[in-house]
């Protein structure tokens, strides 16, 4: 097939995952598999070949980066059965004050989100703004959208949320905690533009609950959770494993070439997969008791919740998988090379996919696919450019929140907004977050790269 015929092959798969998930509710997984067959099947790829391809994309990107994404996704689990996400807060407004509660929501959602989704998260946290909104006064559409946005931003740029850690094993980096590192500062620009948003949008827009009563003191949040973990306890299962992975990266940068025992055991501690057990051990001190409830149910919850995620992102590999072997990326790759796009390619790719199907987490996977046999066309092919690749994807995952995306509806509901409202006030939001993110990652390309 010649090169033109290869890309609009591969612009018919995108539109297939787009339309078939957006319109008409097919899962992911098969989408994805499905186009991966019939990709590999008209691009010329040896009908011999096709399977054994998509099941060794599919199977490398599960070795990789599988028993990291159940993990996290279990300590995330903990982390919101046991009430630690309100510790946390607990303690942001404490050195915040109560004075700011909208800055207060924004650096909330901005840590909670690194190992809870963001859904969970709002919705675990949605008690707490709401006793803020009643004790302070404060506009609580700027609360929401506050929370809101810190949680989108680590959501989508920081690991171990699956969907970082889905493109990065798709674009076959190995030191997560590069990408840990880069995620951290860039999400902190994306977390304050949508604070700044929120500020903004709190004065021109209202929802229902800015009409509820003054509350005296948390008497919700004490009606959740009957024991509430220490502050230190509630970090730790975060805090160790990030710290852990951010250390060994640390030190492969300072040492390269130098072998001894003691790198040695620093590095095999900072391997992604031990940091996450090691702080699966510290999530595990937080249980209430060591029971069927907690060692059985709310682990299975996690194992349930990290299915999904999954198989969508093996089949993301598997796909990858057969894109190299077409030969699409390096044709595509030599077209785009000379339209000097650069980073800007993975942004618009991942903002249509997000924009057109509404899950960040499957942008991140397909464009993270769809990208790695293009980054040496796009110059991105180097440790930093792969990362600020996933930053760049990530940027486009945020673009934009709106009713396909159950966060919106998540945000809307449990804000009590209407739909205009939430269109106005978080989809926009979402929409800044994603220009700005995209501008400092392009500034980090252009002096880095």
């Amino acid at each position: 097939m010649s090169g033109f015929g290869l890309v609009i092959l591969l612009i018919a798969g995108i539109l297939f995952i787009v339309i078939s998930t957006a319109k008409y509710k097919l899962h992911p997984f098969i989408a994805l598999l499905l186009t991966a067959y019939a990709i590999a099947l008209l691009s010329g790829v040896p009908i011999a070949d096709t399977v054994k391809t998509i099941t060794t994309g599919f199977g490398g990107i599960l070795a990789y980066i599988g028993i990291v994404i159940v993990l996290g996704t279990i300590i995330g689990t903990i982390l919101e059965k046991t009430g630690a996400a309100i510790a946390m807060a607990d303690f942001v407004l404490s050195k915040i004050g109560r004075q700011r509660p909208v800055l207060a929501m924004s650096i909330i959602g901005y840590i909670v989100s690194i190992p809870v989704f963001c859904d969970s998260g709002f919705v675990i946290l949605s008690s707490l703004k709401k006793s803020l909104i009643r004790q302070t006064g404060k506009s609580a559409v700027a609360m929401s959208v506050a929370l809101a946005t810190g949680l989108y931003a680590t959501h989508t740029l920081v690991p171990p949320t699956p969907g970082p850690i889905a493109a990065a094993g798709n674009l076959h980096v190995d030191n997560l905690g590069l990408v840990i590192l880069f995620g951290l500062v860039i999400a902190l620009f994306a977390a304050a533009a949508g604070y700044v948003y929120a500020e903004w949008a709190g004065k021109r827009y209202r929802c229902a609950q800015d009409d509820l009563p003054k509350l005296a003191d948390d008497e919700e949040i004490q009606a959740l959770y009957k024991q509430i973990p220490s502050t230190l306890n509630a970090f730790l299962p975060i805090v160790v494993p990030i710290g852990l992975i951010a250390f060994a990266s640390l030190l492969k940068l300072l040492f390269v070439g130098v072998d001894n025992l003691v790198l040695k055991c620093f590095y095999f501690i900072g391997e992604p997969v031990t940091a996450l057990l090691i702080g699966l051990f510290f999530a595990a001190r937080l249980l209430p008791e060591w029971s069927k409830t907690t060692l059985t149910d709310w682990i299975g919850q996690g194992v349930k919740d990290s299915g999904s995620i999954l198989i969508i992102t093996a089949a993301g590999g598997a796909l990858g998988g057969v894109l190299k072997a077409s030969g699409i990326g390096d044709y595509l790759g030599s077209v785009l090379q000379g339209m000097s796009l650069g980073i800007l390619v993975p942004f618009i790719i991942a903002a249509a996919l997000k924009t057109a199907q509404g899950s960040s987490t499957t942008a991140l996977v397909v464009t993270s696919t769809i990208l790695y046999p293009l980054l040496p066309a796009l110059g991105l092919d180097s440790a930093i450019g792969s990362v600020l690749t996933i930053m760049a994807i990530g940027a486009g995952a945020m673009t934009v929140s709106h009713a396909n995306d159950s966060f919106f509806w998540v945000v809307a509901e449990f804000s009590e907004m209407d739909v205009e409202t939430a269109y106005k006030s978080q989809t926009m939001a979402t929409l800044v977050q994603g220009l700005v993110t995209i501008v400092i990652v392009a500034i980090l390309a252009w002096v880095l790269l």
